[in-house]
């Protein structure tokens, strides 16, 4: 069985924008897993905004399973130990206004993630690394000591339907490509359930499939605990 992973950035975004407490994270992680959600996912930038630093121990005493995403920086790698997340995944740095985490650059992977994820191998924390799906990027992660891969579908998703065909391929490629190498490979970033199951249709080997924003887009019109049910059915 797939695992699935709801982000809450989103929420935290539109918490930000409306400004006070509302929606509280660690309110909508409960009704997340309640609808069917295995794991609850934010992510954590040097500004701490949206998400903030009590929304991250907020969640840490309320998910079963909680993701952490951060860039391998020093000071958030130290949150990271405080917080010990189940699962930890290292991406770009977010930058004011951008609002999705880029996935790391195979040059960054080299600089600066194979020493964060020595450090939280060490520390008995799982790291996965976000990385564009191309060839390159995976074979950059052999041998980094990374606990698995997450492909982004978030620059797939954002081209028109018509266009996606190619960049499916390419996806399914990189996901082969590490499933030969015996490492645990997630989907990530603009999926919706017709997107969810476009990315399995290429990468039927993807363990984890990750949902946020359009997921909370939808849950704003229907409910957050159908919203997950639907992307729930979109895994079997």
């Amino acid at each position: 069985m797939r695992t699935l992973v709801v982000a809450l950035d989103a929420a935290a975004a539109l918490r930000e924008a409306c400004g006070g407490d509302e929606p509280r994270l660690a309110h909508l992680a409960v009704a997340a897993e309640l609808a069917g959600a295995d794991a609850i996912r934010v992510t954590a930038t040097e500004a701490l905004r949206p998400v903030r630093e009590a929304d991250c121990y907020d969640l840490r005493r309320v998910a079963r399973c909680l993701e952490l995403r951060m860039a391998p920086t020093p000071s958030l790698l130290k949150l990271a130990l405080e917080i010990r997340p189940d699962r930890l995944i290292l991406a770009g740095e977010t930058h004011p206004g951008q609002f999705v985490a880029p996935p790391l650059s195979a040059n960054a992977i080299r600089e600066r993630g194979v020493a964060s994820l020595r450090a939280l191998a060490e520390a008995k924390i799982p790291a996965f690394v976000s990385i564009a799906p191309e060839l390159e990027a995976v074979k950059a992660l052999h041998g980094a000591g990374a606990s698995g891969i997450e492909l982004s579908t978030t620059e797939v998703m954002e081209l028109p339907a018509a266009e996606r065909a190619q960049a499916w391929a390419r996806l399914g490629d990189a996901a082969r490509l590490g499933a030969k190498l015996r490492v645990p490979i997630a989907v990530a970033g603009g999926l919706d359930p017709r997107g969810v199951r476009a990315a399995l249709a290429a990468a039927p080997v993807a363990e984890t499939v990750v949902v946020g924003r359009r997921a909370i887009a939808h849950a704003l019109s229907v409910g957050l605990e159908r919203a997950v049910r639907e992307v729930r059915q979109a895994l079997s």
